[in-house]
């Protein structure tokens, strides 16, 4: 018998995989979202401004953005398995950092040990999740991506019932969730073998090469920098709720905190349900319409949130990131059939941009809201989604279905 198909593993362990990948997500983009949910909490101990908060949220998202594509290339050419497993130790020790933190300093030096952890975990997890795909790409990048986006929901929700009420101190009991994602990391990394031999087995079988449908460089270029201006609108637009709706919810309807953070949480939570149904619907009316919907879609809604009482907020809220969370993986899939080959480093770009233009957008926004307040930046935000004309401009020719063979391989 070939030794070589005897290496592939099962099916039924893909899904398996996906899920521990899904829920390791989870847990590090749980720990991740506590940081912007006890800014309330920062700002009274620190007699923080704006603008201070928005530093930290800078701090964090560029210590996650600057090594991930760097990381991403390298396990292109040399994939490290257990690599998650190293940055969720990051993760674990920023996280007991912040829980005693007594100065502004120290809690900038915390968030930046997260935010490495975070620039680690996400490339090796991101080329798993393709690995273990079975060919349907948006499902896997949908069930990876949830667990992140629902992490991201939990966390406010838990700094609303425990945090809030025990002090800062308490968040080091979160730490125990870095450990238990270590412990599906490593699980994970132990099948990483036989998914890529079977990744690569299945794209031979499906008698594709790396010659077929290949774009040209121009395209790939063109492609590559309206993808990026795009996931950067929206995620311009996203960080002024994760940063700044707690903010805006107090200030606007005079809510408590403890409401503002269930509402945080109830961004965090449509936005999870807008990626996992953008991926399964891109695999049935492909990535392009998506992205066209996603992006500019939720433009009249947008357009109307600064102008409506509390409930409608509320409302507005879910459809608009509902909607607009649905482009995330199809736009790295995109990506992905850009540049075959190149799994760690599109995931290193995509998610290392989600870090960067966050932190950025945070820091402006945090100073602009100190000059003109709150609301007004709301307004201004509103006008975000039109980026989303530029759609127009991606290539529209047949890419390829699935990554072909990992360079590492040659």
């Amino acid at each position: 018998m070939d030794t070589h198909r005897t290496a592939i593993v099962q099916p039924t362990v893909y899904m398996g995989v996906l899920v521990a990948l899904g829920l390791s997500h989870l847990l590090n983009d749980t720990i991740q979202s506590l940081i912007p949910a006890v800014y309330p909490l920062l700002k009274a101990r620190f007699e923080l401004n704006f603008a201070q908060i928005g530093i930290i949220t800078l701090t964090f998202q560029i210590a996650g953005s600057l090594l991930q594509p760097a990381v991403g290339l390298y396990t292109d050419r040399n994939p490290l398995p257990y690599s998650t497993v190293v940055g969720l130790v990051f993760t674990f020790f920023g996280l007991i950092g912040l829980a005693h933190a007594s100065s502004y300093f120290l809690t900038l030096v915390s968030v930046t040990f997260v935010g490495i952890g975070s620039s680690i975990f996400h490339p090796e997890a991101t080329r798993s999740a393709r690995y273990a795909s079975g060919g349907k790409q948006g499902l896997a990048q949908g069930i990876f991506q949830v667990g992140g986006q629902t992490g991201g929901a939990l966390g406010p929700l838990l700094a609303a019932v425990v945090i809030m009420s025990r002090g800062q101190t308490s968040l080091q009991w979160f730490s125990l969730m870095a450990i238990f994602a270590m412990a599906l990391m490593t699980w994970t990394a132990r099948h990483h073998a036989g998914m890529r031999a079977h990744f690569e087995a299945a794209t031979a079988r499906s008698g594709k090469h790396e010659t077929d449908g290949r774009p040209s460089r121009k395209t790939v270029l063109i492609g590559l920098i309206v993808l990026i201006v795009l996931m950067s609108s929206k995620l311009s637009y996203l960080e002024s709720f994760r940063s700044f709706y707690t903010f805006y919810l107090i200030e606007k309807f005079g809510v408590s905190i403890p409401t503002s953070q269930v509402m945080l949480f109830v961004f965090f939570l449509s936005s999870a349900i807008g990626v996992l149904l953008g991926g399964i619907v891109g695999d049935r009316i492909g990535r392009y319409r998506i992205i066209w919907i996603s992006i500019l879609g939720p433009l009249p809604l947008t357009l109307l949130l600064p102008h409506v009482d509390f409930v409608w907020t509320g409302v507005l809220t879910v459809l608009i990131n509902i909607i607009m969370a649905s482009a995330f993986a199809s736009i790295m899939i995109y990506a992905m059939d850009l540049v075959p080959g190149r799994i760690g480093l599109i995931g290193g770009i995509f998610y290392g941009l989600n870090f960067a233009v966050g932190g950025l957008a945070a820091a402006f926004l945090g100073g602009l809201t100190d000059v003109i307040g709150i609301e007004s930046v709301y307004r201004i935000c509103s006008f975000l989604p039109l980026v989303g004309l530029l759609t127009a401009f991606l290539p529209r020719q047949r890419l390829t279905r699935e990554s072909h063979q990992d360079p590492a391989a040659n």
